[in-house]
Parts: C-alpha cells; structure tokens; sequence
C-alpha cells in the first residue's frame, strides 16, 4: 500500500463517521485556535507598548518617588536644581500628575486621562502640537486653567469645529483649550494615547487637592550618555534621599526590557494552558485510534492472512491518525485567525494571525498525530493474524 493509498483510506474512515472524528478534533482544534489567539493578542499587544514607549520621546529617563524611608522630600525645585547643575547629562525636567476626571462640552460628559505637567513635557514625550500652542512657563506660574487636547478628545466634544479657545470643563472647571496635539495612534479612539488632556501640573495639584507628584521625567542630553545619565542621576537621588528604596530610575531601554520580559512570561502561560487543550486532544485521538484498531481486528487479521506487511499496517493507522490531527489543525487555524480578528476588535487592538504563528499549530498538530498516533498503530501491526481472524 502506498501513502496516497493510506490517506485515501484515512479520509473515508474520518469521513464515514463523522460525528466521532469532530468530537476526537475537537480538543485539537480548540488547542490551536488558542495558541493562534492568545500568540496573535500578545505579540500585538507588545508591539503597541513598543509604540507607545517610542512614543513616549527620545532619552527618556523616568524618576518615581516611592517616598518610603526617606529622609526628606524632593519637589519640582529639587529637579530642576539637578537638571542646572548637570548639564553634561540632562536638557530638562517635567514632573507628571495624572488623573481620571470626568470632562464635559455642552451634553457630552465623559471620563478622560489627564496629565499635569509643565512646557517640557511636549519635547520629552513627543507630544507635539498640531495647532495651537503646548503648555507655557507662565501658565505653570500664575495656575492658569488652560489646557491642550488629544485628537481623540477634539473629534468626540469638538467634531468639525475649532476648539481653539473653546470651554471645556474638567471636573466641572472651566477651562480654555489653546491647543491640540497630533495624533499618536491611527484608530483614534476612546482609552488610547489620543484620549488625553494635558494642564498645568500646577493647576493639576490645585484641581486633585494638592496631589504629589511622584513622577518626574528627564531628558537625557543624548541616547549615547542615556545610561550614563541614568546612573548619575541615581547617585544623586541617593545623595539626596539618603535611601535607594525611596526612588525608582528607569530609563527607556529598561522599561523596553521589563516590557519583554512581561510578554514573555505571559506567551509562556498562555501558550501552556493552550498546550494542555493540545495534550487533551492527543489523548483523545489515541482513545479512538485504539477503538479503531479494536474494531477493525478482523480486516487487520484478514490483510495480514493476505501478505499485508507490519509495516503497510503500521503505515496506514498512523496516517489516519495524523489525517484526523491535520484537520483538526486546518480548522484550528481557521478558527483561530477569525478568533485573533474578533478578540482584537472587541479590545480595540490591531491583532492578526501572522504566517509563523498558523506554521507553528500546523507544525503542532502533525507532530500530535504521530507522536499519540504512534502506539495505536503499532499495536495494530503487531496483532497475530489467527488471533485477529479468531476475534468477534
């Protein structure tokens, strides 16, 4: 018997009892949807923080006061002080506020990130301005209840208008927009980069109750000194603080690596619990490969009694158990590219099934058909051909 013969064969038996060959699929074809979902869903979601941190600025360092243990306090004076006194290191400082507030334009009221900060801001995080003007000195200074807008925030309260100098009330203050930052992301939508505000970190303290900040960004004179910067400003703080758990320093190649160790453990958990739904289905294939071989006794014995070689036989129940695992991979990956499209459009996230990852199940599913098919197949081999024929 040759191989086109066996698969032919292979394909009747599938076909000629076709609930039993889905439900012995079933666990093959949930496995790999899962490994095609879950795989798809993490590299997208890395790739859109690796954006987001590009697009956080160039020579970003990242200062967060944990304040615990420490001697004293550091406030925006300190910062700067350290900016001044290091200029071989450092261009700039921002301090950074954040909050959830609710914004409302006329019957639009909704809930947005907002973001206090001061003119440096813009320059550190790229968030340049499309018109308008970015937060100024001044308007630090004297508090001024001005603000700057995500394109999100324009196109939902402001559609086919310029906000230009417009009211916008931010927990129910009254406050002028002067300007509108370009687009970050090309969906635009509700909880993405563009849905943002950004205030005077000083009025931002005055409108969430003298809030701390916490978090201060620094701007390294190049990505060539990014590191060494990076450890001065740690000495410094320690100099200050008196305490290392009383600060956290990141920088963007750091935060980068955390982000690839995270999504790292994350596919590794994912894609064991995705591997269990493939060990499940192996099993069950080799459940009903040996049910096959049970009832198939007598034709065994019959082809054996004919001149039918160990290996015909072997050949022929492996290649049917690898037929029933191939299709369920073929439906595996189809359900899982429609699955990758579906869970990333419910989660606003630009997920797709990509080449590697559908080679990869397929790969998965021809290795459980031989590797669980093997046993049932052997044992069919080596069935004595009396004792087969002899079997009711």
């Amino acid at each position: 018997m040759n191989i086109s013969q066996a698969v032919k064969m292979a394909i009747q038996s599938v076909t000629s009892n076709k609930m039993r060959s889905f439900l012995t699929m079933l666990g093959i074809i949930i496995g790999v949807a899962a490994v095609i979902i879950m795989v798809s869903i993490v590299q997208a979601t890395t790739a859109r923080i690796k954006a987001q941190m590009e697009n956080m600025g160039t020579n970003m360092i990242s200062v967060t006061l944990t304040g615990r243990n420490s001697t004293r306090n550091l406030d925006i004076n300190d910062m700067q002080k350290l900016v001044a006194d290091n200029p071989d290191y450092f261009i700039c400082v921002a301090p950074t506020i954040t909050g959830n507030p609710r914004i409302k334009v006329g019957t639009v009221n909704e809930s947005t990130n907002l973001i206090g900060s001061n003119q440096h801001y813009s320059s550190i995080h790229n968030a340049t301005v499309e018109f308008g003007r970015f937060i100024s000195e001044q308007d630090c200074i004297t508090r001024r209840k001005v603000v700057v807008i995500g394109k999100y925030i324009q196109n939902h309260y402001f559609p086919g208008e310029d906000p230009i100098g417009q009211i916008l009330k931010v927990s129910n203050q009254v406050f002028t927009v002067v300007g509108v930052l370009e687009a970050k992301t090309s969906t635009i939508a509700q909880g993405s980069q563009d849905d943002r505000i950004i205030i005077p970190y000083t009025t931002a303290q005055r409108l969430l109750r003298n809030a701390i900040i916490r978090t201060y960004s620094f701007q390294a004179v190049s990505a060539e000194v990014s590191e060494k910067a990076t450890d001065k400003l740690e000495e410094l703080l320690l100099k200050l603080l008196r305490n290392e758990n009383a600060y956290r320093v990141m920088n963007q190649a750091e935060m980068l690596e955390n982000v690839e160790t995270m999504t790292e453990t994350m596919s590794l958990m994912l894609g064991g619990i995705a591997g269990i739904s493939l060990l499940v289905g192996g099993i069950g294939i080799m459940n009903i490969m040996l049910v096959s071989v049970t009832e198939r006794t007598r034709e065994i014995g019959i082809r054996k009694a004919i001149g039918a070689r160990r290996r015909s036989i072997m050949t022929q129940f492996l290649i049917e158990s690898i037929v029933v695992s191939c299709l369920g991979g073929i439906i595996g990956i189809l359900l899982g590219i429609v699955g990758t499209y579906l869970v990333g459009r419910a989660i606003n996230l630009e997920a797709v099934a990509t080449a590697g990852v559908m080679i990869l199940s397929a790969g998965f599913s021809i290795t459980i058909g031989v590797f669980f098919g093997w046993y049932p197949a052997n044992k069919a081999s080596k069935l004595d051909p009396i004792d087969a024929l002899r079997f009711e």
